[in-house]
């Protein structure tokens, strides 16, 4: 089923500090203790569970589901033209920015940049630079990387070489749209006239603001939100852990819209607008063979969002989360039944498309995709 917190996930909200600002570094007593909350919190608040956990009543609903629809793998079907059991995992992020081709400006700009020699590789992300007139930052990722891993914001030609010299596999080359990143899943039947939304997760960056006091490493281990993520930022941050931020500097802890790599997740299903509707229906209907799946959209501002004036940067398929279930406001029942709901719909959209002749993944098939992953 669908891929769950392997890695840390943080709850970031802002700046809020656990204890008062004391001056200096952080001691080994300080340190010990904050690192013991962290460990508390991510015990206690489900959206760190591990995936088992999350997944488990998930799985047995599952079953159930195999049997109503007479098929352990009918949900493979709810995707027909996309590759991978329908955006199951282990898939080509190029190959489906391809479906979209259709949404023209609605698809923020990109390029594959194949395997091969540094000159050649470096030269094709500044002719992809040139052609579309892009400055830095440009965005680097894995074309089959999964919850961020690999995705990189350079901000100069020298973070460029360095993605390039140590990623050898094929990497997407995609303007960097500033602003803000909600995630929107969409489902449609077949044969129905239009879709709708499932959900709306509105991504918020997490940062910290200095006091001109506190480290770094302080900062981070006192704010009420990064401590859950603090194994995470204190390895991210290791060459800087010492530095003391001004007074009212904000440092930025997470750059990407992914739960894992520390974005901290709200529900943003009161956001949804008819012309945001009317522009993600717009963009899906452009998908032959799409019905079920999650857009990764930035935009310049949430009015601008709520009026459909926004990017794809990514699209996700079977697999995708409802991610909004991990708003901290909502327990983990709510979560529970949100993926149960969306299995369910994902079983009756891959059932319908099966009934019009669409292909159906083995068993087999797909514990070999699942094995491939794995290696990866």
């Amino acid at each position: 089923m669908a891929t769950g917190p392997h890695c840390e996930r943080s709850d970031v909200a802002g700046a809020t500090s656990l204890a008062g600002p004391v001056d200096g570094g952080v001691g080994g007593l300080m340190r010990w203790q904050r690192l013991a909350v962290s460990r508390w919190v991510r015990l206690t608040q489900w959206e760190y569970w591990p995936i088992w956990a999350i997944y488990l009543p998930v799985f047995f609903y599952g079953l159930w589901l195999a049997v109503w629809h007479r098929g352990a793998t009918v949900f493979s079907a709810a995707n027909p033209g996309m590759p991978a059991a329908g955006g199951l995992v282990g898939y080509s992020k190029s190959a489906i920015l391809e479906g979209l081709a259709g949404a023209g400006d609605a698809v923020a700009t990109w390029a594959l940049i194949a395997p091969g020699a540094f000159p050649e590789r470096n030269a094709a992300v500044r002719r992809f630079m040139a052609e579309h007139q892009l400055g830095y930052p440009v965005v680097l990722k894995p074309d089959l990387g999964e919850r961020g891993s690999g995705v990189v914001i350079a901000k100069n030609a020298a973070e460029v070489e360095v993605v390039l010299r140590t990623e050898p596999t094929a990497l997407i080359a995609q303007a960097y749209v500033p602003g803000v990143e909600w995630g929107v899943f969409y489902v449609r039947r077949p044969g129905a006239a239009k879709g709708e939304i499932f959900a709306i997760t509105d991504k918020r960056m997490v940062h910290v603001v200095g006091d001109g006091r506190s480290s770094l490493e302080r900062l981070i281990l006192n704010d009420a939100r990064a401590v859950g993520m603090a194994r995470f930022f204190r390895q991210k941050f290791a060459a800087r852990l010492g530095e003391v931020p001004a007074a009212g500097e904000r440092v930025m802890l997470s750059e990407l819209g992914t739960h894992c790599r520390g974005a901290m997740f709200l529900d943003g299903a009161a956001l949804e607008t008819p012309e945001l509707v009317q522009a993600v229906e717009a963009v899906s209907r452009q998908f032959e063979g799409f019905y079920f799946g999650r857009y990764d959209l930035r935009a310049e501002s949430t009015e601008a969002m709520q009026a459909g004036r926004f990017k794809v940067i990514e699209l996700n398929g079977v697999s995708s989360e409802a991610t909004a279930m991990y708003d901290p406001k909502h327990s983990v029942w709510f979560g529970w039944r949100t993926l149960c709901r969306q299995w369910r719909i994902a079983f009756e959209i891959g059932a319908a498309n099966r009934r019009a002749g669409a292909r159906v993944w083995s068993v087999r098939e797909l514990w070999t995709l699942l094995q491939e992953q794995r290696k990866a």
